[in-house]
C-alpha cells in the first residue's frame, strides 16, 4: 500500500466501526472517536461520568464491532487481585492448574473502577502496561488487542478510592462523559423503550485493529510539529524556566514522559482520520485535553478557585501559540 491508501483504508474502517456504534450509542461522537483513537492508538482509556450514560453499552458495542472477546470486572471494595488476574487451583489430577480471570479478554470493562482497594487496582497495573499477568511466580501473556477502559464515577466520594498518580499515568486518555442534550435524551427513550433494539454487527476483525495500530505507527512527523507537542508538555511544569503561567500558579506537578507520548501518537491518528499522512499542529491541540488532563496535578489554589485541568491546558496552548522562544532541542 501506498501512504495515501493506507491513510484511506485507515480512515473507511475507523468511520465503518464509528457508525456501527453510533447504531446503539446516540450522540457522544466526541466521546466515541477517543475511545477508537485509543484502540488504534493501542492505549487504555478511562470513561469519567454520571451513571447511566452509556458508558458500558459504549464498551461493549465497541467489541462487538471489532469481532474480539469483551471481559466485564465490576469493582468492589472486597474484590481481590486474584479475582481479576485468575488463580491457581489444584485440579483433580493433583496438579495446579492456572484459571484465567476476566482479564483475559480483548477489550476489558473495569467498571466504576475507584471502588476497589489501592491492592486490587494494582493487579491492573501490569497488565496495563506489560500486557500479562504473574500469577505464582509465571508469566502469562495477554492476546493482543489488549484494551482496559474503566469507568468511575466523578462526584461520588464515599467508599471510593482516588487512583494513584501512577495508575492514572497508564491510561492514555481521560475523557469525560457529559449528560445527553434533550434531543439526544429523546432518542435514547426512543431507542429504549420501543418493541426494537439495534444490534450491531462485527465490521472489523482482530487483524483489522493490529493493521490500523501499524499505520499509526508509520506516520511521520515533522520536527517543528514534535518540537511544538514538547513545547505544550514542558510547559505544563510549574517548575520549568518555560512553565505557562497558569501551570505555574494551578499546577504541583506536570505530565510524565507518558504523556508526551500519548499526545504524538493522538496526533498521528488525528492526522489518519483527517485525510493525511504527516501530523499538524491542530492534530496535537485536538489531543491536549484527553491525553493530559489526567496528568497535570492541581494545587489548592486551582480548587479554590474552580480552576479545571481543561482550563489550564487551554491556557497552556495560548501560551506556547503566543511564545517567541526557541524550539525545544530534541
Amino acid at each position: 500500500m501506498t501512504e495515501n491508501t493506507e491513510a484511506t483504508w485507515f480512515r473507511d474502517k475507523f468511520d465503518a466501526i464509528r457508525a456501527e456504534i453510533q447504531k446503539a450509542i446516540v450522540g457522544q461522537h466526541e466521546i466515541v472517536e477517543n475511545v477508537l483513537i485509543c484502540l488504534a492508538a493501542n492505549g487504555h482509556v478511562l470513561l469519567e461520568g454520571m451513571p447511566g450514560l452509556g458508558k458500558t453499552l459504549l464498551v461493549r458495542t465497541l467489541a462487538s464491532a471489532v469481532s474480539v472477546d469483551f471481559g466485564r470486572i465490576q469493582f468492589t471494595p472486597d474484590l481481590m487481585p486474584a479475582d481479576v488476574t485468575g488463580t491457581n487451583v489444584l485440579s483433580e489430577g493433583r496438579v495446579f492448574e492456572f484459571r484465567k480471570g476476566p482479564i483475559f479478554a480483548n477489550i476489558l470493562l473495569a467498571d466504576e473502577i475507584n471502588r476497589a482497594t489501592p491492592k486490587t487496582q494494582s493487579a491492573l497495573l501490569e497488565a496495563m502496561q506489560e500486557r500479562c499477568v504473574t500469577v505464582g511466580g509465571k508469566r502469562h501473556v495477554l492476546e493482543e488487542p489488549f484494551l482496559v477502559m474503566a469507568t468511575q464515577n466523578p462526584i461520588e466520594q464515599e467508599g471510593t478510592y482516588p487512583l494513584p498518580e501512577a495508575q492514572l499515568d497508564r491510561f492514555f486518555f481521560k475523557v469525560l462523559v457529559p449528560y445527553p442534550t434533550k434531543e439526544e435524551l429523546a432518542e435514547v427513550v426512543m431507542r429504549t423503550t420501543g418493541s426494537t433494539e439495534a444490534a450491531p454487527s462485527a465490521v472489523a476483525s482482530r487483524e483489522d485493529v493490529m493493521k490500523m495500530r501499524s499505520i499509526v505507527r508509520e506516520v511521520p512527523i515533522a520536527q517543528a510539529v514534535l518540537d511544538y507537542a514538547l513545547s505544550i508538555v514542558v510547559a505544563c511544569h510549574p517548575e520549568g524556566e518555560t512553565a505557562s503561567p497558569a501551570a505555574r500558579r494551578f499546577c504541583n506537578f506536570g505530565p510524565s514522559p507518558r504523556g508526551a507520548q500519548s499526545l504524538i501518537t493522538a496526533g498521528k491518528v488525528h492526522a489518519l482520520l483527517a485525510g493525511r499522512f504527516n501530523v499538524a499542529k491542530e492534530d496535537i491541540r485536538k489531543a491536549v485535553k484527553p491525553a493530559l488532563r489526567h496528568r497535570i496535578l492541581l494545587n489548592f489554589e486551582a480548587d479554590a478557585e474552580g480552576m479545571s485541568a481543561d482550563r489550564v491546558l487551554e491556557e497552556t496552548i495560548a501560551a506556547v501559540d503566543t511564545s517567541d522562544r526557541d524550539p525545544i532541542k530534541v
